[in-house]
């Protein structure tokens, strides 16, 4: 069993930045895929990023792209996405999500999911 938790939401401006993490916790993680998805309200839930266990490869939604970046670090057991240039359109809950790899975690596939951080960009 994994357990994950989300922290570093909050509201700021647009063209501000948030650093989101993603803290594991029951089973190290350094040998799974790890990403983030987003629900904005009313709208489905959405793929954000994915990063595999070694950080060789990363994946990212064309709406982030150049924008946002996925890291991590497998000694503390945590994934983090820095989010610069934030629209009000990035308004959403970000979840956290682990994966085989980063095409399962970019299906959704994932047995583990975060509570949520909301982030609120305002215009």
């Amino acid at each position: 069993q994994v357990r994950l938790v989300e922290s570093g939401g909050g509201l700021v401006q647009a063209g501000g930045s948030l650093r989101l993490s993603c803290a594991a916790s029951g089973r190290t993680i350094s040998s799974t895929a790890m990403g983030w998805f987003r629900q904005a309200p009313g709208k489905e839930r959405e793929f954000v990023s994915a990063i595999n266990w070694a950080s060789s490869n990363t994946d990212y939604a064309d709406s982030v792209k150049g924008r946002f970046t996925i890291s991590r670090d497998n000694a503390k057991n945590t994934v983090y996405l820095q989010m610069n240039s934030l629209k009000p359109e990035d308004t959403a809950v970000y979840y956290c999500t682990t994966g085989l790899n980063n095409l399962s975690v970019r299906r959704g596939q994932g047995n583990y999911w975060g509570q949520g951080t909301q982030v609120t960009i305002s215009s």
